[in-house]
């Protein structure tokens, strides 16, 4: 066997196990699945660290952030830094990106609230000068 048989062999069958297991489905081939977002509220942070912005800093708020998405309403969450792209239409000035997920407003509601939310503010606060929040839910 040639090695492009054997990749195409390794795909189709990692491919039917994947939808034999329920990992895959036609629907998420297809584009016909409802979006797993429709029905969620999206709350889309971006941090700008005071300059001039040093490890320490970073290290101190890192571990602030993976404290903070361990409130219990946040159902999945993405904590990301500018990603090296080039394109006119990108801001990509912030220094921290937190993306999280919740089930619905009232969560996100509960979440503002929270003692860890409040926390994660009271301990970082300091470390930023510039913060802007977009939330989202679906149409």
């Amino acid at each position: 066997m040639t090695k492009k048989t054997n990749r195409r062999s390794f795909i189709g069958t990692t491919v039917k196990g994947m939808a034999a297991t329920g990992i895959l489905t036609a629907s998420s081939c297809t584009g016909t699945g409802k979006r797993l977002t429709d029905d969620l509220f999206i709350h889309h942070v971006f941090f700008w660290l005071k300059q001039p912005v040093t490890q320490e800093m970073r290290t101190k708020f890192e571990g602030e952030l993976r404290k903070l998405v361990t409130v219990e309403t946040i159902v999945d969450y993405h904590l990301g830094v500018p990603a090296p792209t080039g394109r006119d239409v990108i801001d990509n000035t912030y220094s921290y990106s937190l993306l999280t997920v919740f089930k619905n407003k009232a969560d996100q509601d509960v979440y503002q609230t929270h003692p860890i939310h409040l926390k994660f503010i009271e301990e970082s606060q300091d470390l930023w000068e510039r913060v802007v929040v977009y939330d989202s839910v679906g149409i």
